[in-house]
């Protein structure tokens, strides 16, 4: 069957599915990388979807572009409070048993003042001048684990580049131990994970969540009442704001931070990848010109979408793109599919390197929750990829990438390829 029979058959099993019985967030269609045609039809035919019964519960699906930036950038309408549902549909983590906890509190999923007060201790860590430091310590790390790779014999790129390099951007920012950087790749895995894929029961979740904070119990101990850092713990541990949080809202405030700095990233890498493999002129473009990769980081960003997903419930009742979004409801943004929406972005289903308006994207959300890290998730991308072209004529992708079951991160768990020389 070829790739056009294959995709017309999946058009019409979509086709055939009742609007009302349409479950986006089931794992499997992000697995699968069959999502698309799914999020097509509710853009066309029902952009503010009610989905009545699914493994998750009751939820609005809003799919298109200006509908996101609507919910995305009212907060007295939309909350993010972890009590009341907070920011993923489902809850963070494997087990069903932690949206019972009322889930992990973080400042993300914060509504003001609270949330404004908390995001404000950890913001300085991105700021231009810091990142302005981090570059040529990135750049060195990025030549290093490129210069480690062999040229034309079959390597996981997410393993040994993606995660890699993001990890240990991320060691840096906590001024973590070094020898022991991949706990937090670790414990980004299993906090977003779904059963079966690295975590398979709430007792071995709660156990390695437990092990982490513990870890950086002991950290944060070290640090408190000594020499000012300028490291993510020293930052939490010395400001009044944060500084005698709950064991919930510490263990919270450190997985968003392992996840928004090692996830996000890490499957942009990949996606990068993929998408000029599937697209090779493309990348025949930007071998021809690498001055486009500052514009073509930001089109993988829109590309990948790597966080897939963000929940609110309507604090009130509230219109979104002609439908009554009911207090109490769930309603859920699909970054993926509002980066897909043609009305908004020109050829929205096309790779494009040299786009017009790159920048132009959900991927970092908007409003008072945007993105804090957006401008170092773009820093690590145009390294590595300036890093890239000076070595190699082409990553190629040599085997069907395996991707993250999960309706939130939209990532990879392995990619074989294979690296030429110029």
């Amino acid at each position: 069957m070829t790739v056009a029979q294959t995709n017309k058959t999946l058009r019409d099993a979509v086709n055939k599915i009742p609007l009302d019985q349409m479950d986006v967030s089931d794992p499997l269609l992000f697995q699968n990388d069959t999502i698309g045609e799914y999020f097509r039809r509710l853009r066309a035919e029902d952009p503010v979807n009610y989905c009545a019964k699914s493994p998750n519960g009751p939820y609005w699906s809003v799919t298109k572009f200006n509908d996101i930036v609507r919910v995305d950038t009212d907060h007295k309408s939309f909350s993010s409070d972890a009590a009341r549902g907070g920011i993923v549909l489902g809850g963070l983590g494997v087990p069903t048993e932690a949206s019972a906890m009322g889930g992990l509190e973080m400042f993300i999923a914060m509504d003001p003042p609270k949330h404004d007060e908390q995001r404000k201790v950890v913001s300085p860590i991105v700021a231009p001048h810091n990142l302005e430091t981090l570059e040529p310590i990135i750049r060195e790390r990025a030549a290093a684990i490129l210069d480690s790779l062999p040229i034309g014999e079959e390597i996981d790129w997410v393993d040994q580049v993606s995660i890699e390099l993001t990890t240990m951007t991320l060691a840096t920012l906590f001024d973590f131990p070094w020898e022991e950087r991949r706990k937090l790749t670790r414990w980004s895995d299993v906090v977003t994970s779904s059963p079966g894929n690295g975590v398979d029961s709430w007792e071995q979740w709660q156990q390695e969540l437990t092990e982490c904070a513990m870890y950086f119990k002991n950290l944060w101990d070290q640090r408190v009442g000594g020499e000012q850092k300028h490291d993510l713990i020293s930052m939490l541990a010395g400001s009044p704001a944060t500084a005698n949080m709950p064991f919930q809202e510490f263990l919270g405030n450190l997985i968003l931070l392992i996840v928004g700095g090692n996830d996000t990233t890490r499957n942009s890498i990949s996606g990068g990848v993929l998408a000029l493999n599937e697209n090779p002129a493309e990348y025949a473009k930007l071998m021809k010109n690498p001055g486009l990769i500052t514009g073509m980081v930001s089109e993988i960003i829109r590309w990948q979408s790597p966080i897939t997903s963000m929940m609110r419930t309507a604090l009130c009742d509230a219109e979104v793109g002609g439908k009554k979004i009911r207090e109490g409801d769930k309603a859920v943004m699909w970054y993926l599919s509002g980066n897909r929406d043609s009305e908004v972005i020109e050829r929205a289903d096309e790779f494009l390197i040299d786009r017009k308006n790159p920048r132009q994207h959900l991927s970092f959300g908007f409003g008072i929750h945007r993105c804090v890290g957006n401008r170092l998730a773009e820093l690590q991308l145009r390294i590595i990829w300036e890093e890239i072209v000076k070595r190699f004529s082409k990553v190629e992708v040599v085997g069907k990438p395996v991707r993250s079951l999960s309706h939130v991160i939209h990532g990879f768990t392995k990619m074989p390829v294979k690296l030429h020389a110029h």
